[in-house]
């Protein structure tokens, strides 16, 4: 576990020294939070109005956690790395390292979203103050718990992207299926909560990755309470479990498939 450690300072240490190519990168959040304020604002006609459970703050809110989750993840920049990885052969090298590819991926990403993550938080919760003047009704104890969540739905995702991105072991480029499954998650999870699509749909995103990497979070931040938080936690946990068994998985059969191929 130490050289997994070890591999996130690194990282960490490694982005720091970029930190304000980071923080200029950050405008474009800036912009989408504006440009989803006053969308949601237009929508709503009274502040207290409810659409579909949610007021016009919570919304805001939501779309604020959501967008600091994908912002931070750096997803593209993740599958191309690991694509390009596979089809240069680079990760040849990695196979005899004492590490696991996989591990190492994990970890190192990671060095890059804490960065990007606590940055846009802080950002993301200036705006949300400047906009609508006051913060959702939480406790301490819940914020905890909903950081939890956080950091549980970014290992599920970047594990997910990773077996996504391993599948260049099969075929030439994997870069369109990240780009199918990213516009999913923010299209149904991110800028829209589960609940504003037709019912007989929900009990399906449910218990998709939509629910745990980037819905779940942010309702629980909106609108907390014990039986979701518990309810989340435990579909984080078997999607934590799945998504590490099939990266592996797919990790394992592409190096045999690289072996038996010459490398």
């Amino acid at each position: 576990m130490k050289k997994y450690i070890y591999i996130f300072k690194s990282e960490l240490m490694t982005n720091l020294q970029y930190i304000f190519d980071i923080i200029v990168g950050f405008i474009s959040y800036c912009i989408m939070i504006f440009i989803f304020f006053n969308l949601w604002k237009y929508i709503y006609s009274d502040p207290s109005e409810l659409i579909n459970g949610y007021s016009m703050g919570q919304m805001i809110w939501y779309v604020i956690v959501t967008e600091i989750l994908w912002m931070s993840l750096g997803g593209r920049q993740l599958s191309k790395k690991i694509c390009n990885d596979v089809r240069s052969g680079n990760i040849a090298y990695n196979i005899n390292k004492p590490y696991n590819y996989v591990g190492y991926i994990l970890f190192s990403h990671m060095g890059l979203f804490l960065l990007k993550f606590i940055l846009l938080t802080i950002l993301g919760v200036v705006l949300g103050l400047i906009f609508l003047g006051s913060f959702p009704n939480i406790s301490i104890l819940s914020i905890v718990l909903v950081l939890i969540s956080c950091l549980f739905a970014t290992i599920i995702n970047i594990l997910l992207i990773t077996t996504i991105a391993l599948i260049s072991f099969y075929i030439e480029d994997a870069n369109p299926f990240y780009w199918l499954y990213s516009k999913v998650i923010l299209i149904l999870g991110t800028i829209f909560p589960i609940e504003f699509f037709p019912v007989f749909l929900q009990p399906i995103f449910k218990y998709s990755p939509i629910y745990v990497v980037s819905y779940g979070p942010a309702k629980l931040f909106v609108d907390f309470n014990w039986n979701s938080c518990i309810e989340i936690f435990i579909l984080q946990g078997a999607y934590l479990i799945l998504s590490i068994l099939l990266s592996n998985f797919i990790y394992k059969k592409g190096v045999r498939k690289l072996n038996v191929n010459g490398g």
